[in-house]
């Protein structure tokens, strides 16, 4: 048999290619066919895949046309087995939402350098537990490497920027004070 598809030492599965006519195919034939198919069952080319019933079918990389549902981010499951309550299930997110929330509240409270830091460290928590943890609930957005690097960068600079701030920083950079006043000249 020649090889229609273009691959080398892949068998081709007759009833597997596409008919080239435009009438519709027989459905006792397709029975046949199916019946021989299910006996020896090969792929018809390096990127097929079977479907639901086991017969191969192409595959293809191109996004469809209308998008039905989103996939679950990788970790996106919930963090408790599904009997426990609402609140259980999602503990990580509770987590780092309570702690953001508690440094806004010292920040609104005058204590904005504790405030800002507490801020920082619950996303650096939130970034530690989506790589440590199986499955974060709510807390996995994106994939995994994406939260991590989102969570983390952002909570170190929080932190920094809490530990830079006027009055009395507790962490000075000389070059930023340089490119200030070189800035605002």
């Amino acid at each position: 048999m020649s090889d229609p598809v273009g691959t080398k030492g892949v068998t081709v599965d007759e009833s597997a290619v596409e008919p080239e006519s435009a009438a519709e195919p027989d459905v006792d034939a397709d029975a046949d066919a199916d019946a021989d198919a299910d006996a020896d069952m090969t792929v018809r080319d390096a990127v097929s895949a079977p479907d639901a019933d086991g017969r191969p079918r192409r595959t293809t990389r191109r996004f469809p046309l209308f998008t039905r549902d989103t996939a679950r981010p990788e970790g996106g499951g919930r963090a408790a087995p599904g009997d426990a309550p609402a609140p259980a299930r999602q503990w990580p997110i509770l987590t780092v939402l309570a702690a953001v929330g508690l440094g806004l509240l010292l920040t609104a409270l005058d204590v904005f350098r504790a405030g800002t830091i507490l801020i920082g460290a619950a996303l650096i928590a939130g970034a530690v537990m989506r790589w440590i943890l199986p499955s974060v609930g709510m807390l996995a957005v994106r994939s995994r490497f994406t939260d991590m690097v989102t969570y983390g960068v952002l909570g170190v600079v929080i932190v920094l920027l809490a530990l830079m701030a006027q009055p009395d920083p507790v962490l000075v950079i000389p070059f930023l004070d340089d490119t200030l006043h070189f800035t605002v000249r």
